[in-house]
């Protein structure tokens, strides 16, 4: 058996669950979102507006940092709805220690090389149950610049497959700019401006074909990802 079968049987194998411990998330969020972050670098926020207090959510930041699930967590999670997040990262920060945390706060594995079908059943059931998903549309993090990468078509599609699946979902995506004033890593009193955009509603897309309304979402996913990456 080669590496890459042996990687995609052990995923394969994998329980696709997302939770988040009772006790521990209340306290990663409070020290880190109300203690480290603040202290650590220089948060601006716009458009909590835009962020559901109720409904399925997707939000879809940009990745440049190993930081970002926290500065989104800060920005669009718990403080601000009272919801938590759910997180789809790939299947290396699911294994050992840091697994083991990842998995306590809403995390769950995917192989960025071959998305199996457990993991997108897992993020349109996390949908379903009305939850707050989180998916980087880039598909992995780009900390060399702050354009706006090749959007992948993950996003689109699950969102798409959920409701086509269950036609009553109200289901919208939120596109998230993340700007460091510096590169990774970032440095101390770094400046992030998180830019939190309109929320894009999916059922407007139902009435294409399944190619046609992943490549309209996708396209719509970047374009509003470079408006709100110019607002720095």
């Amino acid at each position: 058996m080669t590496e890459k079968n042996k990687s995609q049987n052990d995923l394969a194998s994998q329980d696709f669950t997302s939770e988040t411990s009772p006790w521990l998330t209340p306290l990663t969020y409070f020290v880190f979102c109300y203690i480290i972050l603040p202290f650590y670098f220089n948060l601006k926020i716009r458009g909590q507006e835009n962020v559901p207090r109720t409904d399925p959510t997707i939000l879809a930041p940009t990745h440049r940092s190993r930081w970002d699930p926290l500065i989104l967590s800060y920005a669009a999670g718990w403080l601000l709805t009272r919801r938590q997040l759910r997180y789809m990262v790939s299947e290396e920060q699911t294994k050992g220690f840091q697994g083991w945390f990842v998995r306590r706060l809403g995390g769950f594995p995917v192989n960025r090389n071959n998305p199996g079908i457990s993991s997108i059943r897992h993020s349109v059931q996390i949908l379903k149950n009305q939850e707050m998903l989180v998916l980087f549309p880039e598909g992995k993090i780009c900390p060399e610049d702050n354009e706006i990468h090749p959007i992948q078509p993950g996003v689109s599609r699950i969102a798409l497959q959920a409701i086509s699946t269950h036609s009553e979902l109200n289901l919208k995506i939120i596109p998230i700019s993340i700007l460091y004033e510096h590169p990774a890593p970032p440095p101390w009193r770094c400046g992030v401006q998180i830019n939190i955009g309109s929320p894009l509603e999916v059922k407007d897309y139902h009435g294409y074909s399944v190619k046609e309304a992943a490549q309209k979402l996708t396209a719509n996913i970047k374009f509003s990802l470079e408006q709100l990456h110019k607002k720095y």
